[in-house]
This record gives C-alpha cells, sequence and structure tokens, in this order.
C-alpha cells in the first residue's frame, strides 16, 4: 500500500501552494514548487525529520519557481520540471521578481526537463507526468494513481482555472487539457492545486462554471 504524505505550506504573497511530499516509512521527501518564503519550508522539513531528495516544478512562474535553485542549492538536491516550454519562465524568474516586486528569485536551468509520459520518483513511489499547457506553454501535473492524489499547478482550482492572459497562454489548450488528461485519471482524485483549497475532480466535473461536464453536452 502505497504511503505518500503530503502537506501544503502556502508561501509568496500570492498564497502559492507549495506541497512537501514524503514517503511515511522512509520520510523521503520533495518538495513541489518552491515559489519563495524557503524558512517556512526548511522548518517543516526540520519539525516533520524529513530528508529532502529532489525538487519538482510544474511550471514556470514565480510564484511557483522563484525559491528553486536556492532551495536545490541548499539541500544538494536537483530540480526536475518543467516542460521545456517553459524555459522562457524559469530563464527569466530575477526579471519577473524584481518587476512583480517580490522576493529575490534566481533563474535556473532544471536537471530533467519533463515530458508526456515522464515519471518522478519518491523513493521508488511513481508519479505520471501528463504535459497540460494552457497557463503555461510548458505546464506539467503529477499523479500518483496508488494515493488518487495529484499535483496540478494552474491547471485546475476549486471553482475555477488557470488564467490564460498571460504570455503565451491558451484557454483552448487549457480546456483540453483538463477534460482530456486530467479528468480520465478518475473522478476520486484529490487534487492539490496551486492557489486555494484541494478538491476532487468529481466535484470540479459536477460544479466548475469553466469546466464542468454539463457545459460540453
Amino acid at each position: 500500500m502505497a504511503t505518500l504524505k503530503a502537506a501544503i505550506i502556502p508561501v509568496t504573497p500570492l498564497q502559492q501552494n507549495c506541497s512537501v511530499i514524503w514517503k511515511e516509512g522512509s520520510k523521503i521527501a520533495v518538495v513541489n514548487d518552491p515559489g519563495g518564503d524557503l524558512p517556512a519550508i526548511e522548518n517543516f522539513i526540520q519539525e516533520q525529520d524529513l530528508t529532502l531528495s529532489k525538487i519538482f516544478i510544474t511550471h514556470g512562474h514565480l510564484d511557483h519557481a522563484g525559491g528553486a535553485l536556492e532551495l536545490a542549492q541548499k539541500y544538494g538536491v536537483e530540480i526536475e520540471g518543467p516542460h521545456k516550454e517553459d524555459e522562457f519562465l524559469v530563464s527569466t524568474l530575477e526579471e519577473q521578481a524584481k518587476r512583480f516586486g517580490l522576493d529575490a528569485a534566481k533563474n535556473f536551468v532544471p536537471n530533467r526537463w519533463l515530458v508526456e509520459g515522464d515519471q518522478i520518483d519518491i523513493d521508488g513511489e511513481k508519479l505520471d507526468v501528463y504535459h497540460c499547457p494552457g497557463h503555461t506553454p510548458g505546464h506539467v501535473i503529477f499523479h500518483h494513481p496508488e494515493s488518487r492524489l495529484a499535483i496540478v499547478g494552474d491547471v485546475l482550482f476549486q471553482g475555477s482555472i488557470g488564467r490564460t492572459d498571460l504570455p503565451r497562454g491558451n484557454m483552448q489548450a487549457l480546456l483540453d487539457a483538463i477534460r482530456d488528461k486530467l479528468w480520465p485519471l478518475g473522478d476520486d482524485v484529490t487534487f492539490v492545486p496551486g492557489h486555494g483549497p484541494i478538491s476532487t475532480f468529481g466535484q470540479e466535473r459536477l460544479t466548475n462554471p469553466y469546466v464542468a461536464d454539463q457545459l460540453f453536452k
């Protein structure tokens, strides 16, 4: 039986849901989308006696990726993700930080760009990678079938969807990604969005004003 546990640590003034995910027995952990406020993330890792093994990134926006390089260097771990189509974002994080007046960020090149069909690993537990463009062209999401858990970044929220008015956003691509890639994973999958409360795919198929099934009949 899979024994992954997850905790949400809201970071940056945008209250982005950074996730710490770990295997219960070994306490081997990963951090997903460390956008900033690194002391809060580091304190949680220390309090739970976790060993950080990797950093995963869903997409290249500042509030999701701004602290990735600093955290990776501090713990001596690698960064995986996003898809290479977001290179224009992760290579301009410092510029993004200055523009928005947020905490200092560092540009980075991940140790591994992710593509559709890849898997990422948490101490032997495999999460499937899906390329879900629309909010950004290189956005990816992570799904752990055994835990019925998905980490979806800014693709889907409780009652909403990701913005598509930012550079290289695409509304149709986003809608297609949600309906063609997220929904088939199962109504009972709980997802952690990039902002706000968790939900399930089934709940959003019933009630989400942008992507509920009834809108596409």
